[in-house]
């Protein structure tokens, strides 16, 4: 008789545990001040224009760096002629080629930052 109330206590308590929970209430009503201030930590607003501006700055340095002092190095190779006007038919290839570097530099950064975060563990 004990094993048979000890099967029923297990029973009801597997009932139990299966019964499903109820609804957890609806959230209040927030005004719209607090409603920007959720939307502003939820999605976390500040980071993403800080990162703007900085990758904004970041890319007009490298663009510097490129022109200012990268392409006056290939320019040695080219006497007489200014970088940018290099052209090989109706084709700028000197400013493509200037471009190409920026580009080239901008994501030799992100890359190395990426790469220098996730050694310190940021996310």
């Amino acid at each position: 008789m004990t094993d048979n109330n000890e099967i029923l206590e297990e029973l009801r308590q597997i009932r139990k545990l299966l019964e499903p929970k109820p609804a957890p209430p609806a959230p209040a009503k927030k005004g719209l001040i607090a409603e920007f201030l959720d939307f502003i930590t939820k999605y976390k607003v500040l980071g993403m224009a800080v990162a703007f501006i900085i990758g904004l700055y970041l890319g007009a340095l490298v663009q510097a760096l490129v022109i200012d002092l990268i392409m006056p190095i290939i320019q040695l190779g080219v006497p007489g002629t200014m970088w940018e006007a290099i052209e090989i038919g109706p084709f700028r290839v000197g400013h493509f080629i200037g471009a190409l570097m920026t580009f080239l530099i901008v994501a030799l950064v992100i890359f190395l930052i990426v790469k220098m975060t996730k050694r310190w563990g940021l996310e």
